[in-house]
């Protein structure tokens, strides 16, 4: 499918114009990035793996009825999606304490944490994504009062679909983010979920050892990340059991 202009590029996945009104092809890129891009790496493979990961878990999602803006993969590196308008908005959910908000609170990491933590961000990588209050995306008109409480439903639906398939796998799910878009049809607007569900979102600890098999691989130099993204997706069954640890190969 042919793509069309380049709207936007971030520093994991580019978009295009798509094919229909409505719609945009997200290209997913090998590149990795870490503490607000001051660390950054190509790694051969990370796109198409996320590309399937994500598209596995978006299809799971609208399979229990969460709206979301994946439409359908189009080859190993492209989606097409609905087109959607940012909440510039950051949504995590935290099981279990790790990263920042373990130095915040100084809470030693892998303590899990007595119910599901909801946080909201502003996306803003010049300010570090810092974490803002009810109060403030109330009073900078980023979100209503009515989409503060579809994000945190929103949320805590992935999180539990999202616990229960890792936890299948033997994967415990630490924490992820998310980001939601409003959609507009025939006059009417709702939120849906947006961006993308992989490794590169989510914190995955394996079950029985707390391996890392997430972006903190690349974060705190443990390893290989295509190995790491390459065993969620062989769990998942998205790739064979005995596939190379490179990732897929890529035809462009």
């Amino acid at each position: 499918m042919a793509r069309g202009k380049k709207i936007y590029e971030g520093k994991a996945k580019t978009l295009f114009e798509g094919p229909e009104p409505g719609t945009i092809i997200q290209y997913f890129k090998d590149d990795a990035t870490a503490f607000n891009a001051v660390k950054k790496d190509t790694i051969d493979g990370k796109g198409a793996l996320n590309n399937l990961l994500s598209e596995h878990i978006m299809v799971g999602l609208g399979n229990i009825g969460l709206p979301t803006h994946f439409i359908r993969r189009l080859n190993m590196r492209e989606q097409l999606i609905h087109q959607v308008e940012i909440v510039p908005l950051e949504i995590i959910v935290r099981n279990v304490a790790a990263g920042s908000f373990s130095k915040m609170f100084n809470i030693e990491e892998g303590t899990p944490l007595p119910r599901p933590i909801v946080e909201f961000c502003l996306k803003d990588d010049d300010l570090g994504d810092p974490l803002v209050s009810e109060e403030h995306i109330l009073a900078m008109n980023w979100a209503s009062s009515h989409e503060i409480d579809d994000m945190r439903e929103i949320a805590l639906r992935v999180n539990d679909f999202l616990a229960g398939l890792m936890f299948g796998i033997g994967i415990k799910l630490v924490d992820f983010k998310i980001e939601v878009g409003r959609q507009y049809e025939e006059g009417m607007q709702r939120l849906i979920l947006a961006d993308e569900i992989s490794p590169d979102s989510c914190r995955l600890w394996d079950m029985e050892t707390n391996q890392k098999l997430d972006k903190d691989v690349f974060r705190r130099d443990l390893g290989s990340l295509t190995d790491a993204y390459s065993e969620v997706a062989r769990r998942l069954g998205i790739l064979p059991k005995n596939t190379a640890a490179s990732g897929p190969k890529l035809v462009e």
